[in-house]
């Protein structure tokens, strides 16, 4: 007979995982769950699910996730499964992949664009 402990519950539990504003972190980012950065990371972020960097958000260095939305700044490559998300505020400085891609106006995007087949995932 298995035992079930608390602790092999599903990494996620509906919980966002959240960087503030104000706070740095030097350093590569691996999640299971939804992620949202307000503050700034020089580092990788590896996301298994949606990132969000918000209007504050800045990041030196590359983002691999299923989706992403991005209303601050990064700098660096941009890898989705599925769908990205450039809003208004959005400044991207690198090279995105993605299966979908919308683009609002205002947003500045400097890099190249690869359009991923839907049976492609990210890496």
């Amino acid at each position: 007979m298995k035992i079930k402990f608390k602790d092999d519950a599903p990494v996620n539990n509906g919980l966002h995982n959240i960087l503030g504003v104000g706070t740095t972190v030097k350093g590569d980012i691996i999640t299971d769950g939804d992620f949202r950065l307000n503050g700034r990371v020089e580092g990788n972020i590896n996301c298994a699910a949606k990132i969000v960097i918000g209007p504050k958000g800045h990041i030196d260095g590359d983002i691999v996730s299923v989706n992403a939305e991005i209303q601050g700044t990064v700098v660096g490559s941009i890898r989705t499964s599925g769908a990205l998300v450039l809003k208004a505020s959005s400044i991207v400085t690198g090279d995105i992949y993605a299966q979908t891609l919308e683009i609002e106006p205002n947003a500045k995007f400097s890099g190249v664009c690869n359009m991923l087949p839907a049976e492609e995932k990210s890496e």
